[in-house]
C-alpha cells in the first residue's frame, strides 16, 4: 500500500525546482571562472530571474582559479554566496570525496575543516562524488558535511556499461544513506546516461527512500540530457541542473528556458521566469567573456557531438584529445612510412582512438569516465594506439597515475580487471592495495598551522586561510607572494596580443614545434614521444646556471620519474616519460615556450 501511495504522489502535479550551475558552466567551457567583482555583478540578475531555488556557487576548481588570479578565494566565496543567502536561495558546491577540492588525495583533518569553513562562508549544500563510486571515499564526506552544518548530497558518477546497473547504484545509495546523507545527485558528467535507465534509477531511490531529495546533473554533449531530465522528473526527481546562454547547450548543460517549458508542458509546476532578468544574466555572462574570460574558451565547446556516445568520454575532453592526436599525428605517420604502411588521416586516427577507448575501458575495470579517471583511460588508449601502429604490443606504456588506479590506491574499481592487466602488474612486482584509501594519508593540519606561524600568516576567520593553505599549498604561496597576480597579468597580456583586437572567443594561437618531429620519428620509429603535459616554459634543469644537470641525447630516464619541468602560470609541473629508456632526440631547448601536447623529446 505504501508503494502505491508513493506512485500516486509522484505522478500528481508537483513542482520541479531548478539549480543554476553557474560555476560549472564556466569550468566546463574554459580555464577560468569569473572574478568576485563579476560574480557580485551578475548575482542580482540571477535572483531576479525568479526561477531558481538553488545556485551552484563554488567548489572544484573555483578556489584554485581565484588563487591563480592572485585573489583570495575565501573572500570570493563569502561575497558570492551572500546575496543568495539573503533571499533564501540555497547555494551548493562540488567536492571530490577523497580528493576534496583538488586532483590528489587530501588528509582527513583537512577534509573535515573544509565543511566547517564552507558552511561559515555561506555554502549550504556539499555535493560530494567519488570518481570510482567507492562509498568508502564518501563516508567522511557525509559525516563531515553534517557535522559542519551543511546538507550532504552524494553524487553518483553515472556512466553506461554492463556493470553500471540500477542494482549497482542502489548498493552505493544504501551505503551513503546509512552514513546519513540527505540527498542524491545523479551526476551524468558525460551526458551518456540513457534516459530510461536514469528514470528507473530515480524511481528506485524515491521508492526505497522517499525522504531523500534527488537532483539530476547532465551535460548535453551527446544529446541525451533533455530526454533524461524528462524521465527523471516523471520518476520523482526534485531538482534539475540547468544553464543560461551564452554558456548553455554544446558540451555544457541544457538551457533553463527549454527545460522549464518542457516540464511545464508535461504538467509539472514550475516557477515563473523573468525574461528581462534572463537577458541581463545573458548579457553580463557575454560581457565577462568579452572582457577576458573568452580568451580561454574553446569555440568547439558550443558544439554537440554524437561521437561521444560510443566512447563515453566527457565532452570537455574532446579538445584535449584532439590536441593529443595532432601532437602524435606526424610521429605516427612517420612510423607507418618507415614500415611501408599507408599513412592515416586525423579523422581515421580519431575513430581508431575512440575504438581503443571502448576496448581499454572494460579491461581497466570500468572506472566511471570522470576526472581524473577519464584522463587515465584516454591516455592508456592513446599509448596503446601509438604502440600498435608501431608494431608493438598493447599495454606497453601505462603511466604511474593509471597504475595507482589499477592497483586500488584511489579506491575500488567497479569492475574486474582483465587477466592480462593483473598478470602485467605481477610481472612488474606491483602490489594491489585493498585498504581504505584515506588511511594512506595522515593528518597534516598541525604541520600547516606551524608553517603559517613561521611565515607570520594569520589562519583567518574560522581558520579559512589555514584550510586554503593546506588544500592548495603551492598556489596559496604564489598568491601570498604576489607572483600569481603578476603571472596572470602576463598570461592575459600574452593572450590579448596573440588574439588581437577586438576580443574574440578563442584560445591563444599555439606555437608550432621547433623541430621537424616527423623526421625525428622516421629516424627513430621505435621511440616513444614525450609530450608536454601543460603549456608553459620548458626547463630541462631548474638551475639555469648549472647546465651539467640538463639531460642530453643518450641520458637514461625512468618511467614515472621527472626528466624535465615546465614552469606554468601556477607553478612547476614535472615532465615524466612513460617508458624506461634513453633520450634519442630532444625537440625543444631550455627556456622554450611549449604547448600542451607538444612533443619535446623521444625516448627509446
Amino acid at each position: 500500500m505504501q508503494a502505491e501511495q508513493i506512485d500516486n504522489i509522484i505522478f500528481m502535479a508537483r513542482e520541479i525546482k531548478f539549480s543554476l550551475v553557474y560555476r560549472d558552466m564556466w569550468q566546463s567551457s574554459g580555464k577560468y571562472v569569473p572574478t568576485v567583482s563579476q560574480l557580485k555583478e551578475v548575482a542580482p540578475a540571477i535572483i531576479d530571474m525568479g526561477c531558481f531555488d538553488r545556485v551552484e556557487t563554488n567548489g572544484g576548481a573555483f578556489e584554485q582559479v581565484n588563487l591563480l588570479f592572485g585573489e583570495n578565494p575565501n573572500k570570493a566565496v563569502r561575497e558570492w554566496t551572500a546575496p543568495f543567502n539573503k533571499v533564501g536561495i540555497q547555494t551548493h558546491m562540488l567536492e571530490r570525496g577523497l580528493n576534496a577540492l583538488r586532483m590528489n588525495p587530501v588528509p582527513a583533518d583537512v577534509r573535515e575543516l573544509m565543511y566547517k569553513v564552507k558552511c561559515k562562508q555561506g555554502t549550504n549544500i556539499s555535493r560530494s562524488f567519488c570518481g570510482l563510486n567507492d562509498h568508502r571515499n564518501l563516508r567522511l564526506s557525509v559525516e563531515y558535511a553534517k557535522k559542519g552544518g551543511m546538507i550532504s548530497q552524494v553524487a553518483l558518477s553515472v556512466t553506461n556499461s554492463p556493470i553500471h546497473t540500477v542494482e549497482y547504484y542502489m548498493g552505493i545509495v544504501d551505503k551513503v544513506v546509512e552514513y546519513g546523507c540527505d540527498e542524491i545527485c545523479l551526476k551524468d558528467m558525460a551526458g551518456i546516461g540513457r534516459p530510461t535507465f536514469l528514470g528507473k534509477l530515480t524511481s528506485s531511490i524515491k521508492k526505497k527512500y522517499p525522504h531523500i531529495k534527488v537532483q539530476y546533473h547532465g551535460h548535453t554533449g551527446p544529446g541525451f540530457s533533455p530526454a533524461s531530465m524528462l524521465e527523471v522528473a516523471r520518476a520523482g526527481a526534485d531538482y534539475l541542473d540547468v544553464a543560461v546562454e551564452p554558456l548553455s547547450w554544446g558540451k555544457v548543460h541544457p538551457d533553463v528556458i527549454t527545460i522549464r517549458e518542457m516540464m511545464k508542458a508535461d504538467g509539472f509546476l514550475v516557477k515563473d521566469l523573468n525574461m528581462n532578468a534572463y537577458m541581463e544574466v545573458r548579457r553580463l555572462t557575454q560581457k565577462f567573456i568579452d572582457e577576458f574570460l573568452g580568451y580561454w574558451i574553446d569555440p568547439n565547446n558550443s558544439h554537440m557531438s554524437s561521437l561521444l556516445v560510443g566512447c563515453g568520454l566527457p565532452g570537455g575532453m574532446m579538445g584535449s584529445m584532439m590536441a593529443d592526436l595532432k601532437g602524435f599525428h606526424g610521429a605516427i605517420n612517420a612510423s607507418l612510412r618507415a614500415q611501408g604502411k599507408k599513412e592515416l588521416t586525423l579523422d581515421e586516427l580519431m575513430v581508431m582512438l575512440f575504438q581503443e577507448v571502448e576496448y581499454v575501458w572494460p579491461r581497466l575495470g570500468y572506472p566511471p569516465l570522470v576526472t581524473p579517471f577519464s584522463q587515465y583511460v584516454k591516455n592508456t588508449a592513446l599509448m596503446n594506439l601509438m604502440n600498435i601502429l608501431k608494431g608493438q604490443p598493447r599495454w606497453s606504456t601505462i603511466d604511474k597515475d593509471t597504475w595507482n588506479m589499477i592497483l586500488g590506491k584511489m579506491g575500488r574499481l567497479p569492475g574486474e580487471l582483465a587477466p592480462e592487466i593483473v598478470e602485467l602488474a605481477k610481472a612488474k612486482g606491483l602490489e594491489f592495495y585493498t585498504g581504505n584509501p584515506q588511511d594512506a594519508f595522515p593528518d597534516e593540519l598541525d604541520k600547516y598551522r606551524q608553517m603559517m606561524k613561521e611565515e607570520g600568516w594569520d589562519t583567518g576567520e574560522d581558520d579559512e586561510e589555514l584550510f586554503e593553505f593546506a588544500m592548495h599549498e603551492r598556489q596559496y604561496r604564489d598568491y601570498k607572494s604576489g607572483i600569481a597576480k603578476e603571472r596572470f597579468k602576463k598570461d592575459l597580456e600574452a593572450a590579448k596580443e596573440k588574439a588581437g583586437a577586438p576580443v574574440i572567443i578563442t584560445r591563444p594561437v599555439v606555437e608550432m614545434p621547433k623541430y621537424d618531429v616527423e623526421k625525428i620519428a622516421e629516424k627513430y620509429p621505435k621511440a616513444t614521444p614525450v609530450q608536454a603535459p601543460v603549456k608553459g616554459q620548458l626547463l630541462w634543469q631548474i638551475d639555469v646556471d648549472d647546465a651539467s644537470t640538463a639531460p642530453v641525447v643518450g641520458t637514461e630516464v625512468k618511467a614515472g620519474q621527472a626528466m624535465s619541468y615546465i614552469q606554468t602560470y601556477y607553478g612547476m609541473e614535472e615532465v615524466m616519460p612513460a617508458v624506461d629508456g634513453r633520450i634519442v632526440a630532444i625537440c625543444s631547448k631550455q627556456g622554450d615556450m611549449v604547448a600542451k601536447g607538444e612533443i619535446i623529446a623521444f625516448v627509446e
